[in-house]
């Protein structure tokens, strides 16, 4: 039964490297080559809507504002770090427009990371509202996110 099982899975893994593409060891680690991901990341709904949600969080557990970010404009990305030998993690710098709910326009800087989280699968994105991280985390007019 055991060696059936084995043949079985074996078998399936082997059809399903014939159908999806292949990745080598060498795709994780750096192949020679900067590898890019998608460049419009800087505009995904899913982006913009991790922001608003957590800064809802954060402001409602730190800043007690009684703020929240109302929608996000003119997005852009500023530069990109791609991925190579001694870079594993892409980055990709962004900057856009919050309008806040009490109507003030502020600065909005992020920075997405891939491929990030268990096993280099997924992203990882911090983001900084001008004005409004009174502890200096990300520097003075939020600088390490620039």
């Amino acid at each position: 039964m055991t060696r059936t099982l084995a043949a079985t899975l074996l078998i399936s893994l082997s059809l399903a490297g014939t159908v999806a593409p292949g990745a080598s060891a060498a795709d994780y680690i750096g192949s020679g080559q900067a590898r890019s991901y998608d460049a419009g990341g800087c505009s995904e709904a899913s982006v913009l809507g991790f922001i608003t949600s957590r800064f809802e969080y954060r402001d409602a557990n730190y800043l007690h504002a009684n703020l929240s970010i109302a929608e996000i404009r003119n997005t852009g990305q500023s530069r990109q770090e791609l991925r190579d030998e001694t870079h594993l993690v892409e980055r990709e710098y962004c900057r856009a427009t919050a309008v806040m709910t009490d109507g003030y326009q502020r600065s909005l800087f992020y920075v997405i990371e891939r491929p990030w989280g268990f096993a280099g699968v997924g992203r990882s994105i911090e983001f900084c509202v001008g004005g409004l991280d009174p502890w200096y985390i990300y520097g003075a007019h939020c600088a390490s996110l620039q």
